[in-house]
């Protein structure tokens, strides 16, 4: 195969998996399960083991065709490079989301919490396999290679998860970031040591190099330690070098350069490239460019992040691990796998401060496996240590970890309450929240606040858009912004608690003057007469959200109040509303704000709420009409109700101006009015 064809395969593996995973884990989602077990999954449903090896016109062999046995994975050479480089990014973003101050007051615990992980793991591993393969004992080559993979842990899909359930900063979050890191680490020795051990016993010389065994242990230790601390050191003179490249863009892309080289690095010197991204991240974590950097590279996060676990699924050969000999062995040593760091780690974890709740969270985020377990049981295989049989019994206790930690750690982060026996403080912290009438003021308030920080030279980053979390920082002043419902919260340090709340006064006073002169300029009821006047832009997408279930014929309700009940209560009856009450009141509180009965019989009643997931119309036809305050003081007879939610971006104002637009012509309105069906109605009003 050539090079155009090999990069013509590439692109459209890349293709597809992009379109496999954003699937796999919306679908996932809607079922409360973290994004990444979708993904995970759609790997396994479009890999070369299923889907992606059935051919057809143009791809014989399929999609995904399986390599030549010397490639020895999977996938391509060129798709796994794809990966590496994803895992590299998911770590860099890791250690940029990192605490770092809560990481250097956990290292110890998740030092020790590590070591007790790969203590456990590795004698549970290992005695699966001397009381299951036949004449086994404790130092056989297959045996010990069963513990070390047991002892492995895959941080990059407990960091995912962390992160999505904004746990990466928590005790219980970077406990478990830092033992996997000392899992790696002590992961990777202990595989340099079975490997030295083995080679020792099948060269048949019955002596084992100790020194040689320390050797490779201390180097391992050492460049680990050494890059730690001098990047912690060197973190603000590094941030000032990447500074020099001026634009946000540039330095984002800069800071991810050196994660790359680091992580080459470490694998030259026999030691994962994950452990240098996080280290990389975890440098820059306390310096004032780190929130710019995890917006800059979002994107690529986006991008290459799902691409990474799709190609972890797609080493999952389904054939292997259903066979009744393979299932058997394959279930004890998964379940051995499991209990072996729940109890490991989270039994350790009893005894540096953390409770039952806390330890389970930390036990279940050790579970995965993952991609260090599928590397080093390549490893097994290449060096004929591991058969076929052995190698789905780690297929299975792989892809089952991987599977059940994510619902198991989520299931646990969720439960309410404290990890630790004493509560985490910092004793320097101070927190102020403000309370406005509305959501809308909230909003004015944060937007404007963001814009002066960013005026006074803060590093600015909208976190979760759809959570109203921010954070702005500049030099060693951190601020964490909060928006919930009517209020705004600002976190930061007891310092700079004085300058926080004199920019919210200034903001609060330019906010202030500039309401007094839109009222003076503006009128609002001048300006909704406007709104059916004139030619206006309809769209089918748009009204295509008018469906003939959510539409009444006669409405019974004779107050503007009923009328708005009513209609909500048609959207609820149809499943349309998350909260019916919480609807209805943000409904309620618009209409007092100002009328929304417009001209010729019609109103548009409308609100944005926390209590719909998406935008829903209804629409109720009252032949006789009602007062519903209208501008031209005539009784409404035709209502359109819209409701969409409160923070996701969606096409509210739109569709309020396309059915604006519908309904200015007088014979529409009355055919609507007059219509025999629902579907009638639906029809005219989506006539464009």
């Amino acid at each position: 195969m050539n090079v155009t064809e090999i990069m013509a395969e590439l692109v459209f593996q890349l293709g597809i998996i992009i379109f496999a995973v954003r699937l796999g884990g919306r679908l996932v989602k809607k079922i409360g399960i973290p994004s990444v077990l979708g993904e995970l999954l759609a790997g396994v449903v479009i890999g070369p083991y299923a889907l992606g090896g059935i051919g057809f016109p143009g791809f014989p062999e399929g999609l995904f065709p399986l390599p030549a046995p010397e490639v020895g994975m999977a996938v391509s050479p060129v798709l796994y490079a794809f990966a590496t480089v994803a895992s590299i990014i998911l770590l860099f973003a890791s250690g940029l989301e990192t605490d770092l101050g809560l990481f250097l007051r956990y290292s110890v615990a998740g030092g020790v919490i590590g070591i007790g992980g790969v203590v456990f793991s590795f004698v549970f591993g290992d005695l699966v396999g001397v009381f299951l393969l036949p004449g086994a004992g404790f130092m056989d080559p297959r045996c010990m290679f069963l513990g070390i993979l047991s002892t492995a842990t895959s941080v990059g899909i407990t960091a995912r998860i962390l992160s999505d359930q904004k746990k990466m900063d928590s005790p219980e979050g970077v406990t478990i970031l830092a033992a996997a890191v000392f899992d790696d680490v002590l992961g990777i020795i202990a595989l340099a040591v079975v490997l030295g051990i083995v080679a020792v016993i099948q060269s048949g010389t019955g002596s084992l190099n100790g020194l040689a065994i320390l050797g490779i242990a201390g180097k391992a230790f050492g460049i680990w330690l050494g890059f730690t601390a001098l990047g912690l050191v060197f973190s603000r003179q590094l941030a000032k070098f990447l500074k020099l490249f001026k634009h946000t863009h540039d330095f984002a892309v800069a800071a991810l350069g050196i994660a790359l080289i680091l992580a080459g690095f470490f694998e030259k010197q026999g030691l994962a490239m994950i452990i240098g991204a996080y280290i990389t991240g975890l440098s820059l974590s306390k310096t004032d460019i780190a929130p710019i950097i995890q917006e800059r590279i979002h994107s690529l996060y986006e991008f290459f992040v799902p691409i990474f676990f799709a190609v972890m699924g797609m080493m999952v050969n389904v054939r292997e691990i259903i066979a009744p000999p393979v299932l058997i062995f394959g279930g004890v040593y998964t379940l051995t796998a499991i209990l072996a760091k729940v109890v490991g780690c989270g039994g350790l974890a009893l005894l540096l401060g953390f409770n039952a709740r806390g330890a389970l969270r930390i036990g279940a985020g050790m579970v995965p496996r993952g991609e260090v377990a599928l590397i080093i049981a390549g490893i097994g295989m290449s060096s004929g240590i591991l058969d076929n049989s052995l190698f789905g019994v780690i297929i299975l206790m792989t892809l089952i970890t991987t599977v059940a930690a994510p619902p198991l750690l989520s299931a646990a982060l969720k439960t309410s309450g404290s990890g630790t026996r004493q509560a985490v403080k910092e004793d320097d912290s101070a927190t102020a929240v403000w309370d406005f009438y509305s959501d809308e003021i909230a909003d004015l308030v944060i937007d404007t606040l963001l814009n002066d920080l960013r005026a006074e030279g803060f590093y600015v980053q909208m976190m979760n858009i759809n959570e109203g979390l921010s954070q702005a920082r500049k030099d060693d002043i951190a601020l964490s912004i909060t928006e919930a419902e009517n209020s705004v919260t600002i976190v930061t340090n007891k310092a700079d608690m004085p300058f926080v709340k004199t920019a919210v006064y200034e903001v609060i006073v330019g906010l202030n003057n500039a309401i007094q002169k839109l009222k003076e300029s503006a009128d609002p009821k001048v300006l909704r007469k406007d709104m059916l006047a004139g030619e206006g832009r309809t769209s089918q997408d748009l009204l295509s959200v008018i469906v003939p279930e959510c539409i009444s014929l006669e409405l019974k309700g004779e107050t503007k109040d009923a009328i708005l009940t009513e209609m909500v209560d048609i959207l609820a009856y149809h499943g349309k509303l998350e909260n019916r009450d919480e609807v209805l009141e943000d409904v309620f509180q618009r209409e007092k704000t100002m009328s929304t009965g417009m001209e010729h019989g019609i109103a548009l009643p409308h609100a944005k709420s926390d209590g719909v997931s998406d935008l829903h119309v209804a629409v109720g036809i009252k032949k006789t009409g009602i007062d519903f305050e209208s501008m031209d003081g005539e009784k409404s007879r035709l209502f359109i109700l819209v409701v969409s939610p409160r923070k996701t971006v969606g096409p509210h104002i739109q569709f309020l101006a396309a059915i604006s637009a519908v309904l200015k012509d007088a014979d529409a309105r009355e055919q609507i009015i007059s219509a025999a069906s629902k579907d009638e109605v639906v029809a005219l009003l989506r006539k464009n």
